[in-house]
């Protein structure tokens, strides 16, 4: 099975890093980038299989809203988002995307994205 292509979107830079390598090591080939204007850029380059993205995003895009674009234009892939503040106080997300409470574990969000991915057989 080839590595699922994954679009990893924080602005946090240490934290992008570390996850982002964490997930390399895990199997996933990994694209990470600091908010929406460069995820927007990626996904004009490439298509992803998931997307993970913190909700709260500097420069005027904010994770939500990201995950719409995508359900748009690359209506397969899979939507994690990521935040520290509580579901409940967030916007309501779009149907099927995940949500991860921030702070999190590596393995944690490796599972979610696992069980996000179809089953190739």
């Amino acid at each position: 099975m080839a590595e699922a292509r994954l679009l990893f979107v924080e602005d946090e830079d240490d934290l992008r890093m570390l996850v982002g390598e964490a997930l390399r090591m895990l199997g996933f080939h990994v694209v990470a980038v600091a908010d929406g204007p460069s995820a927007l850029a990626a996904m004009q380059e490439s298509s992803f299989d998931v997307l993970v993205s913190d909700v709260s995003m500097p420069h005027g895009i904010s994770g939500i809203e990201l995950a719409e674009h995508t359900l748009r234009v690359q209506p397969g892939a899979r939507i994690v988002l990521a935040s520290g503040f509580a579901r409940a106080q967030l916007p309501p997300l779009p149907p099927g995307v995940s949500f991860l409470p921030k702070p999190y574990r590596i393995g944690q969000l490796a599972a979610l994205i696992r069980e996000r991915l179809p089953v190739s057989g």
